[in-house]
């Protein structure tokens, strides 16, 4: 079956045959004339902006594809659809993004800005594009680049700073929040279309927030209340984005030039302009930033999961070895995983206990999954749409969460000037327009320039301050756990606290129809979710015979709003002076990242999320019952807090050597609640090369960003664990002659450097394309020869329910899908490496507890690997990379390459495979205040 790719929101916009046959005509150029009538947004001028201090000096420069204009007309939507054309500013950032890929080789500092873009504060007056007063206000202007198209924005009051930057996210990313919103209250579909990616969007989310309007009030609230002036200083500036956001929906929609997605899926008419565009309120932006941190700042999950696979460890071997097995599949504290924090430092967090107490695993074959969906009409009533539930289902209750991100930080000790220089950012994935924006912001008490989530761009979240920059990865710490609920009654009620308790149900019924933009035939469906004080119900099972629901509850949950503050203090430049400043600012973080920061003098690092205190014994791997004994220290249901491990718990340092980070593990000690921090990790890819560097000294942008670059062309199997296995096939004469053949090619790829690189830049063909082709096709099923025989066919798909076997670029499976750019973030790399050792006799820190290969036989091992490369070897490429939505079947380049997926009417081109940050920022201050 060829892959399919996942569709989003207006993906049905992406050839013209999708429109009516009447816009392919000449007719279209009149229809566009007409639409393109309405007054411009801003006129063009030649007024300097007046730079904030800045210590940059030149050396700051950041890069964000495909453009900053995420906003289209309906006029240039059809010209995008028919002819291709883009809006100004739509895609000018993604060729220098692109061209890094072959570019890098001969990189200097001086030749940065050909791939990045300056990002020094303020417009030099021959480079103002535009100037605006928003709704004719005198206390701000929004000024764009010429080259850019980025927003500056400059208050004289706080207010109308923050009116400023509402309105610019609006000129921006307008339809993108607009959808966004609409994820986060679990209502794409009735806005949107009813598409199969449509439905997956709101019910992942929605299963992981199911908020009522009163929820998301009370979390403003809440997060106002206990921030004293800084709370009340955030709620202001949250109005005066909305109010900013509102004004351009009123100016958009009076002068016409409104996102045409609104015209395309039935809220506005492009003739007579009837229809309404609903204006933003302050509960929308805690909507939003539920999906932002389910997306990437929520680590743990998956206990069910574990769980089962130990079961099926344990009926496997018996309880004591079974647990050994399993465990050493885990890899919670591996001596062999790379380290963010790599001095020997130890932060004990989620280990192990030695006497594990309250634990409440099922009874086999008892697990059930909670339907979520309910109710199906019409096109939700289809098999498509079921496997699209499914897999919402396993994308928000597994552990293996969207990591992503990476960062490269050196102390200056180890730099040409003696300066500290960071190369990092976060890995959003790739989208039109993107997650992302761009902005500049200066007014009293903010001066900053980076990147926001569209949506919540009242502050900067990750970029630069006057003489500091800082940046984040995803860490995936474990801040959720499962309690098992022993019900009483019926399936609706459960002790609580000894008390028989009715769940609560919250509950919403969308519907759909057709549009222009999705054709999607009319359907419907309920959502239901059952809410305990443990939170929602997940799965249905037995424990010793009782009937439990299982519950999730994250320590984020019912706080999405918190992190406001943290951001806040980010953006001011009399708070954060420092780094010590700055990990203060980031401890006010509560979602699950990893803080890097960098000024003239000083790198620090700190880990951020509300950790809770477990009770003692407590094993956080696997689900506990729902007893006062076992809940988190101190507490309160009403509120979701509890006591939360102090700072000084979290992993952080001051002026390390250097930093790496690419959601490997963080420090000796500290669990992560994904698997997989093993012996090769991707992070491995960054450590190589940043620890070389270091190690020769002189470091410049220029060589930091290099290790970057060439990293993210790494093929991480074929880096760190080919060369291995090898070994095992070259440990005797390899005489079969399509074998011999193989060998000699993924020999000679390891000997190029194991990169998946083009022949010649924009060849769109790889160099050494057959061993890259006979590695993918190899992989899953060396995988599967090794270790299916030894643990059983259960064990081994429990397995690999916690950690997929493989996430090359062009695999259509994994956390990340196809065309994504994120790759090997999970996968059985690490397995492999220990197993493939330990049968050659090679030294192995932390290894798996029993042989695999060939049962630790060299010559058998040597026999599964020779067969099943010889089946690799023979697969065609049509059959290795089949062919999907965007690719025709055999094209490898394709089957690989980044595709930024439409969430609006503009698609783009797509680029050659890179495995890097999406927003990226190189940096190097020289001075400081």
């Amino acid at each position: 079956m060829p892959r399919r790719t996942p569709r989003t929101i207006l993906d049905r916009l992406r050839t013209p045959r999708r429109f009516p046959k009447f816009l392919m005509g000449a007719s279209i150029c009149v229809l566009v004339a007409g639409l393109l009538s309405p007054l411009s947004q801003a006129a063009a001028a030649d007024t300097t902006v007046l730079a904030a201090e800045d210590h940059c000096g030149n050396q700051c420069s950041d890069i964000l594809p495909a453009g900053q204009n995420g906003n289209a007309t309906l006029a240039q939507i059809l010209l995008n659809q028919a002819f291709g054309s883009q809006p100004a500013h739509a895609d000018d950032q993604l060729a220098p993004y692109a061209n890094l890929a072959s570019g890098y080789s001969g990189l200097t500092d001086a030749k940065i800005n050909d791939f990045f873009r300056d990002a020094s504060f303020g417009v030099p007056a021959d480079q103002v594009e535009s100037t605006l007063k928003p709704a004719g206000r005198t206390d701000v202007t929004i000024v764009r680049d010429k080259k850019t198209g980025v927003p500056h924005i400059t208050g004289t009051t706080r207010y109308g700073t923050e009116f400023g930057a509402g309105y610019a996210a609006a000129q921006d990313r307008l339809w993108l929040m607009d959808v966004f919103r609409h994820v986060g209250r679990g209502k794409l579909t009735p806005f949107a279309g009813g598409a199969p990616s449509n439905q997956g969007l709101e019910q992942e989310f929605w299963r992981h927030a199911p908020y009522t309007e009163a929820d998301l009030q009370a979390q403003i609230d809440n997060a106002v209340a206990k921030n004293g002036a800084r709370g009340q200083q955030a709620l202001a500036d949250v109005k005066a984005y909305i109010a900013g956001i509102n004004a351009y929906i009123d100016a958009s929609d009076s002068g016409r030039y409104y996102p045409g997605e609104y015209v395309l899926t039935g809220h506005k008419d492009s003739v007579t302009n009837a229809g309404t565009i609903e204006k933003f309120k302050e509960t929308d932006l805690v909507a939003l930033a539920s999906v932002i941190g389910a997306l990437f700042g929520s680590g743990g999950g998956g206990e069910v999961n574990n769980a089962i696979s130990l079961l099926a460890a344990q009926s496997k071997y018996g309880v004591e070895e079974g647990t050994k097995v399993w465990e050493s599949f885990r890899e919670r504290n591996d001596p062999e995983a790379v380290l963010t924090l790599h001095n020997g430092e130890s932060f004990p967090y989620a280990t192990k206990p030695s006497s594990p107490q309250g634990e409440a695993l099922p009874d086999a074959g008892s697990v059930a999954g909670e339907p979520l969906v309910h109710d199906r009409t019409g096109s939700a009533a289809t098999s498509t749409a079921a496997k699209t539930s499914a897999a919402a289902t396993a994308g928000a209750l597994g552990s293996a969460k969207r990591g992503m991100s990476n960062a490269l930080v050196v102390s200056g000790k180890h730099t040409a000037s003696g300066n500290p220089i960071a190369v990092f950012g976060p890995q959003t994935g790739y989208f039109a327009p993107q997650l992302l924006m761009l902005q500049e912001i200066q007014g009293p008490g903010l001066s900053a320039r980076g990147a926001s989530f569209a949506g919540l761009s009242m502050y900067v979240e990750l970029g630069r301050g006057q003489d500091y920059a800082w940046s984040a990865t995803t860490s995936g710490q474990d801040i959720i756990d499962t309690y098992a609920v022993e019900l009483c009654q019926d399936d609706t009620h459960y002790l609580y606290r000894g008390t028989c308790t009715p769940m609560e149900k919250i509950e919403q019924t969308n519907a759909w129809k057709p549009t222009t933009a999705d054709g999607t035939a009319a359907g419907s469906y309920r959502m239901q979710v059952w809410r305990t004080k443990y939170g929602p119900v997940t799965h249905r099972a037995t424990v010793d015979g009782k009937k439990v629901a299982y519950t999730t509850l994250r320590s984020s949950y019912m706080h999405e709003a918190d992190s406001i503050i943290g951001f806040q203090m980010l953006n001011d430049p009399d708070y954060v002076k420092s780094p010590q400043t700055f990990q203060s600012a980031v401890q006010h973080i509560n979602y699950t990242f990893n803080w890097f920061y960098a000024d003239s003098k000083h790198t620090a690092y700190y880990n951020s999320g509300d950790n809770p205190v477990r009770a003692t014994g407590v094993d956080a791997e696997f689900p506990v019952w729902a007893r006062p004994a076992y809940e988190w220290k101190n507490w309160t249901p009403t509120t979701n807090t509890a006591d939360y491990t102090p700072a000084s718990a979290h992993p952080n340092s001051i002026d390390q050597d250097y930093y790496i980070s690419w959601n490997n593990k963080q420090a000796k000690d500290y669990t992560t609640a994904s698997w997989g921090n093993g012996s090769v990790h991707r992070g491995n890819l960054l450590e190589d090369r940043v620890k070389k560097l270091v190690t020769t000294g002189g470091v410049t942008r220029a060589s930091l960003t290099g290790a970057m670059a060439d990293a993210a062309l790494a093929d991480l199997r074929a880096e760190d664990v080919l060369p291995e296995l090898l070994k095992v096939v070259k440990s005797s004469p390899v005489t079969d002659p399509a074998a011999a053949a193989a060998v000699t090619r993924l020999s000679d790829w390891v000997a190029a450097g194991a990169k998946r690189k083009e022949s010649s830049a924009g060849s769109k063909a790889y160099a050494n394309a057959e061993a890259i082709r006979i590695l993918d096709a190899w992989w899953p099923l060396l995988v599967k020869a090794e270790f299916e025989p030894g643990l059983g066919s259960d064990l081994y798909t429990a397995m690999t329910n916690n950690l997929p076997v493989d996430e090359a670029p062009s695999a259509g499976h994994g956390p990340t899908g196809s065309h994504a750019g994120s790759s090997f973030q999970y996968g059985w790399w690490s397995y492999v490496h220990k197993d493939i050792r330990a049968v050659l006799g090679e030294s192995v820190q932390g290894g798996l507890a029993k042989p695999y290969c060939g049962n630790g036989s060299l010559s058998a091992c040597r026999d599964i690997l020779i067969g099943t490369l010889k089946t690799a070897a023979g697969r065609t490429a049509a059959q290795v990379y089949p062919g999907d939505e965007l690719c025709s079947a055999g094209d490898q380049w394709c089957a690989d390459s980044v595709n930024q997926r439409t969430l609006g009417g503009i698609k783009h081109n797509k680029i050659s495979w890179q495995n890097r940050p999406t927003y990226q920022q190189v940096v190097e201050f020289p001075s400081h205040r």
